[in-house]
């Protein structure tokens, strides 16, 4: 869920070591979607080893991706990232679309997604009525927005302080779960579910929050002796976050029970107030909505990109590309990416749980185009069997077989079993299919150098 700033990476400077890589990696990875889908996670498994397993298979998929990338990023360096190696594969018509659908469904509905977790906590800490979290979200989004329109600079937390608090809530409310009474005998009674619907789904949450993994494009071009250091980097950093995000739902887990986890909105929240009292709550909830409001701001910082990037390439939508003079912001991208944000809040706001209706409309759209960068590294390896890659793949070609694999499963899995949102999201990216008929000629300068990291 946490998106880095295009600054975070150029301040690791060169030369990076295995430990600054995986300091830098966590605190990628680390963001407050873990403070949201253990619910969700547990309504769609059928029992406590379930839910285990499908952390501890989530993080093996997030390995096998991140080792991918980084040969695509050592091999073919860029800014661009994705859409650098999108253009490279299948051409600039898809990475156009690319551009579309991270402007408008990808990074607007991460945006949606993040308030609605800053709106749950601020409804504990500030009840609003029923229609309290959306309203919440609504705010955060419209204030940011204006905040980045005014040109106020981000700011100046470094990331590994923000990642310093965020690790230590969470190893604080997994200290407090794992040592406190445990939940009441028969609360762990499974509610029996639809393990060949449900198992995909709990696999589409357990991977939403470990995301932030395919930022490692960017370690690869800053390590020192990379074929080395990457592999060590990408391996500790994921054992990391695989144990303690493990020891954090082991907290849940023994606290809640599986039914009982099911049922919050807030885990994390209900726990401090159910061992702290209101005042542990109130704690837990303000560190969270900080969190959440730093990552929406780069969120909203950084997705904007994504329109101007489209302004540049299709001449028909130049006004996006314009940036002003007196603000320095990009303010007619920061402009249309808010409203579309407004509205999937309001899309969520009718719905039950804003925040998976968001994840619902955005995972197909996601994983559809991470699928597509999945198969470009086999492409390239026959294209080009004789460029110079610093790093390879480990396990070739069964690893990028996995990945691919898992992406292909999640796009089946986020089509087959959400609901509506899913399709609304698809059709929002077929909607820009016309944008193709009016890019620029083939012969015009190539946007991939100057693109920002996509997710």
């Amino acid at each position: 869920m946490h998106r880095p700033s295009s600054s975070e990476t150029s301040r690791a400077g060169r030369g990076l070591t295995v430990t600054d890589g995986v300091a830098v990696m966590v605190g990628i990875v680390f963001g407050i979607g873990i403070f949201r889908t253990p619910p969700l996670v547990a309504a769609n498994v059928e029992s406590d080893l379930a839910f285990v397993a499908v952390w501890v298979a989530g993080g093996l998929i997030t390995l096998a991706g991140a080792l991918c990338y980084a040969e695509l990023a050592t091999a073919h360096p860029d800014r661009g990232g994705e859409y650098h190696f999108l253009s490279r594969a299948y051409g600039p018509r898809l990475a156009v679309l690319f551009a579309w659908a991270r402007g408008s469904v990808i990074q607007t509905g991460a945006i949606a997604a993040v308030a609605f977790v800053y709106g749950d906590y601020m409804q504990a800490l500030l009840p609003l009525g029923p229609w309290g979290p959306s309203i919440h979200a609504a705010l955060a989004v419209a204030a940011l927005t204006a905040l980045n329109v005014w040109g106020t600079r981000r700011s100046s937390l470094s990331q590994r302080a923000l990642t310093g608090v965020t690790l230590l809530m969470i190893l604080l409310v997994a200290g407090v779960g794992l040592l406190g009474p445990g939940a009441e005998p028969g609360v762990r009674a499974s509610a029996g579910v639809d393990s060949s619907a449900a198992l995909g789904m709990a696999m589409v949450f357990v991977l939403l929050t470990y995301g932030g993994w395919s930022e490692a494009v960017y370690l690869s071009g800053e390590m020192r002796d990379v074929q080395r250091t990457m592999k060590r980097t990408l391996v500790i950093g994921t054992a990391v976050v695989v144990l303690v995000y493990g020891l954090f739902n082991l907290a849940l887990l023994n606290a809640f029970g599986l039914e009982g986890l099911r049922a919050s909105d807030a885990p994390a929240a209900d726990l401090m107030r159910a061992l702290g009292g209101g005042t542990g709550e109130a704690l837990l909830a303000v560190a969270v909505a900080i969190m959440a409001l730093s990552t929406l701001n780069g969120t909203i910082l950084t997705g904007a990109r994504a329109f101007h990037a489209l302004g540049s390439d299709v001449p028909v939508l130049s006004f996006l590309s314009r940036d002003d003079i007196t603000a320095r912001a990009p303010v007619a991208a920061l402009l249309v990416q808010g409203a579309v944000a407004l509205l999937l809040v309001l899309l969520g706001a009718l719905t039950r749980d804003g925040f998976k209706a968001m994840v619902d409309f955005t995972a197909p759209v996601f994983w559809s185009f991470l699928f597509l960068v999945s198969l470009s590294l086999f492409l390239f390896r026959i294209r080009e069997p004789d460029r110079v890659r610093p790093f390879k793949v480990p396990l070739y070609p069964l690893t990028p077989i996995l990945f691919s694999a898992a992406c292909a499963g999640l796009i089946y899995s986020s089509l087959a079993y959400t609901g509506t949102g899913a399709l609304i999201g698809v059709g929002v990216v077929l909607a820009g299919l016309p944008l193709l008929l009016l890019m620029r000629r083939p012969d015009a300068p190539d946007r991939a150098a100057a693109q920002p990291a996509a997710e």
